[in-house]
């Protein structure tokens, strides 16, 4: 009896790592289109599961496997979806469960679509959990198609802005940019790398920019940055700027961009949410680019 119970466990042990539904994030933003000849523009998502919060089965002695599967969609202001995809996330295989998992699978993905108001929805599945489902959604608005002076999305990064001349989804404005999942900065993540674009500015004209971290709901900036955004030809501006973090306390801050003028008028400003959470080990950037 307990050879048959033991093979019967052996064939369908799960292992668990955490009870409840996968832990999921979702980060989207929204570029210009490159190719001036087409209206609307780019939006960017990132999916990113915990691998800790999935059920492992065992498949062989030693031998444990995680599953899920990712539904990305995006709905139109009018509830209509306008692009689906399913993608199945398998983390790496594991001879003991009770190891710390400290890089996440995620899932990027990059589209076009003309001007609007929008919701990206993430959905994803735990493959040997009943009831491990998770939804997640975030709306965007992409308005490119307006004259006038505008920034993009601002990106946070988890490594530098790095020139490089691919054509992937990691690919902006001539840099490689991995995003930093959930905009989360950990242990040993002490430097905030940020990209982002601004559109119809004078193309012979250099204007300043600033970077400030702000506690969420306080009126004190922790940190900030002065820089410029760079004016490149036949491109929009650039912003490419590193923060210090070193020393910013455990929380929940706005980081807000600015571009200003002449005598500093303020010209176009974008907020974006960031954590800082020294005791928690920053999660790796995308690993699947299909």
């Amino acid at each position: 009896m307990k050879r048959l119970l033991f093979a019967f466990l052996g064939v369908f042990l799960s292992v668990a790592a955490l009870a409840g539904a996968p832990k999921l994030t979702l980060d989207v933003a929204a570029f210009r289109n490159n190719d001036r000849g087409r209206q609307g523009g780019v939006l960017d998502m990132l999916a990113t599961v915990d691998g800790n919060s999935l059920a492992y089965k065992r498949r062989a002695p030693r031998i444990f496997q995680a599953a899920a599967s990712l539904t990305l969609e995006v709905l139109a202001k009018d509830g209509k979806i306008v692009y689906s995809e399913v993608v199945k996330l398998r983390p790496p295989v594991l001879n003991d469960t009770s190891q710390a998992l400290k890089n996440p699978m995620s899932f990027q993905k990059r589209i076009m679509l003309p001007d609007g108001v929008y919701t990206v929805r993430a959905q994803v599945t735990d493959q040997y959990r009943a009831g491990g489902n998770r939804i997640v959604e975030a709306p965007i608005t992409l308005e490119f198609d307006k004259p006038g002076l505008r920034l993009s999305s601002v990106e946070v990064l988890s490594k530098p802005a790095s020139r490089s001349a691919a054509q992937t989804n990691f690919n902006r404005g001539g840099y490689m940019l991995v995003r930093t999942p959930a905009c989360l900065y950990g242990r040993g993540a002490d430097k905030l790398y940020l990209y982002a674009e601004l559109y119809n500015a004078p193309q012979e004209q250099t204007l300043t920019t600033k970077y400030r971290l702000r506690p969420v709901g306080g009126t004190k900036d922790a940190a900030t940055l002065a820089g410029t955004a760079k004016p490149v030809a036949g491109a929009p501006h650039l912003l490419v700027a590193t923060m210090d973090i070193a020393k910013l306390p455990a929380g929940e801050y706005d980081l807000i961009v600015e571009v200003r003028g002449a005598k500093s008028k303020l010209l176009d400003s974008k907020t974006t949410r960031v954590l800082r959470d020294p005791d928690t080990y920053a999660p790796a950037g995308a690993v699947i680019n299909p």
